[in-house]
């Protein structure tokens, strides 16, 4: 379960008349401007338990479930010429849930480098949790001059094979759509699309640096589980595989089946924080690269793990 979070985020306005302006331009494809962030915070921090509301439960102007492992918004990544190790272990970027939590990404300008072992220590995601006003807020941006409520499904035709396909996924205000966007980071504004994408960038910028490059104080997101994935390596001189580290487990219980718009279906399993402990590494809250394992197949394996979120089972 979640820990309790402490919210400095300011990124909130009351849900007002302009709220509902917003929404009634998203339908009629009005342009309107974004909304800026805030000053005012909520003054109390959520439960450390999940919310007793109805899983069909509505409020505000913009109607949304709010359970704990509801996705209201967001944002994701995949495909493209990334790194094996990238692709394997792609994972949202942003998420807003249905209580109001909030689980991100940083914004991380170097990659980290390996350890003393060979292994990458990925940063921790962070965790924020907003009230209803910041969510209806929110919502109402990414529907509205986000473009978002009035989005198609795909933006991919004629697209850049080497680019990265941007995946918002938004499920409130009487909407429940993925929309998939190639090459949106490459900034291009030409073609007929070219207001929409714009619109999608305000959106990718919003999400994508959550807290203003951490000037905005939020939490580490402890998670509960994390996914194990396996990557076949080839044996390599002065590279010792480590011991395969759980009794009850193998090779043939990690399971290959797609991930997500654009993964790589590698093998994986839902790993307990046990089974991760068990790797006899520290530091591992944001996930690992490049743990090499001896599997129990007599094959050779690279494991990556990341951490799971409220929504994800494996």
């Amino acid at each position: 379960m979640l820990t309790t979070f402490r919210l400095r985020l300011p990124i909130n306005r009351p849900v007002t008349a302009a709220v509902v302006a917003l929404l009634v331009a998203a339908c009629s494809g009005a342009t309107a401007s974004p909304p800026t962030r805030g000053s005012s915070a909520p003054s109390n921090p959520p439960p450390t338990t999940a919310p007793t509301a109805s899983p069909a439960a509505t409020v505000g102007a913009v109607d949304h479930l709010t359970g704990a492992t509801h996705v209201l918004l967001r944002l994701e990544q995949g495909g493209g010429f990334a790194p094996m190790e990238l692709n394997a272990s792609q994972a949202p970027i942003f998420t807003l849930y249905g209580n109001g939590v909030v689980i991100f990404k940083p914004t991380v300008e170097t990659f980290p480098e390996p350890d003393a072992a060979g292994v990458v220590h990925i940063i921790p995601w962070r965790t924020a949790s907003l009230d209803e006003g910041q969510i209806q807020e929110l919502l109402a941006f990414a529907i509205g001059p986000g473009g978002l409520g009035t989005a198609r499904e795909s933006y991919i035709q004629g697209g850049v094979a080497d680019m990265p396909n941007t995946i918002f996924t938004l499920k409130a205000g009487g909407l429940d759509k993925t929309v998939v966007v190639n090459a949106l980071a490459d900034g291009t504004g030409e073609g007929p699309d070219a207001a929409a994408r714009a619109a999608f960038s305000k959106v990718f910028q919003r999400l994508s640096d959550f807290d203003a490059a951490g000037t905005i104080s939020t939490d580490v997101y402890q998670p509960d589980a994390y996914r194990g994935v396996l990557v076949p390596r080839d044996p390599q001189p002065g590279v010792a595989p480590q011991a395969w580290p759980w009794p009850a487990l193998k090779v043939i219980d990690f399971k290959e089946n797609p991930n997500a718009e654009g993964a790589v279906a590698f093998p994986h399993r839902a790993l307990s924080k046990a089974d991760v402990d068990a790797l006899g590494v520290k530091d591992v809250v944001g996930g690992l690269q490049n743990i090499v394992l001896s599997g129990t197949d007599g094959k050779v394996y690279t494991l990556i793990t990341r951490p799971l979120l409220p929504d994800e089972s494996e």
